[in-house]
């Protein structure tokens, strides 16, 4: 008679193997398991079933009827099974998903788009979500995988990769126009007595205006004649240019302004250097979108093109 114990999938793998491999140490070996552990299971097994399920001689080992048309039966689902294991296995290879990442705004004028660009190029599966803010906050709280900071602003239990220029500037400029009427500062101090157009974070806080010349380093804060935030800091650029003060922000967003004219470089001497962005992240479990995300940095950071 059955006793009132289910069968566990466990037992009925160990008497699968012993059918498919004619005999309990065969089984024993290809399971990693004693004989006389792989013999006490199949009891175990007939005994939960009520039924004998092997006909045991000392030359073989020979499945009942009952124990064939169970066998008949499950090593369809262990078949299946086993492919829907590898299966998911096989999605760590595999980039897709959705990709999370919270940025500060530093990085989405010129340094993050065009590696978007090529991630998204290379991996149409996945998906990808850009917070953009100032403020620091916890990203597994906020829910993404990584973040984009400068280094200052790091968690110090986070793994941090450079990515785009690992050295930036702090550039004050001015249009031509602007410095013939009012003149050209000749010191960070006089900055005081010019028209200024000033960046201010989601926070409040203005953007810091921080010069260095050899061990000299001066932070000054001008009265602004305008204030942009600094999510608009393209439309702060192109009023620099129409001659409405001067502006202090990196040189990268510049740079074009100042090639074409528009612009003209003030204090070069005292422009401050820092270090560029870094993208950083929990270096538990990376998830497949964020490993591909990385080696794109990864080879973003290995070209010559790139500023060290």
């Amino acid at each position: 008679m059955a006793n009132n114990t289910e069968p566990s999938f466990d037992d009925l793998s160990v008497f699968l193997a012993v059918c498919e491999t004619a005999g309990f140490r065969a089984a024993a070996r290809r399971l990693g398991l004693a004989p006389s552990n792989v013999s006490d299971t199949v009891a175990r097994l007939e005994a939960s079933l009520g039924v004998p399920l092997l006909t045991r001689t000392t030359r073989s080992v020979v499945p009942t009827e009952a124990g064939r048309e169970l066998v008949q039966r499950l090593a369809p689902l262990w078949t299946q099974a086993r492919h829907a294991l590898s299966d998911i296995a096989s999605t760590r290879h595999e980039v897709r998903g959705l990709l999370k990442i919270n940025v500060t705004g530093a990085v989405m004028v010129d340094i993050l788009p065009p590696l978007v660009d090529r991630f998204l190029e290379r991996h149409p599966q996945v998906r990808m979500e850009i917070v953009v803010e100032d403020r620091l906050v916890d990203v597994v709280a906020e829910g993404c995988a990584a973040g984009i900071r400068y280094g200052e602003h790091l968690a110090q239990d986070m793994v941090s990769l450079p990515i785009g220029p690992r050295v930036q500037r702090l550039a004050l400029a001015a249009s031509p126009g602007y410095l013939a009427r009012h003149g050209t500062p000749a010191h960070p101090d006089a900055l005081v007595d010019h028209a200024c157009i000033r960046l201010r974070f989601s926070s409040g806080a203005l953007t810091a205006w921080d010069f260095q010349r050899g061990e000299q380093s001066i932070t000054v804060d001008p009265p602004a004649r305008l204030v942009i935030g600094v999510d608009a800091a393209p439309a702060a650029i192109d009023l620099a240019c129409a001659g409405h003060g001067l502006m202090c922000t990196f040189a990268n967003w510049l740079e074009p302004h100042l090639a074409s004219g528009a612009l003209v470089p003030v204090l070069p001497h005292w422009w401050q250097s820092f270090e560029g962005p870094r993208l950083y992240f929990p270096g538990r479990r990376v998830p497949a979108p964020l490993r591909a995300f990385i080696q794109v940095i990864s080879e973003d950071q290995a070209s010559p093109s790139v500023d060290r």
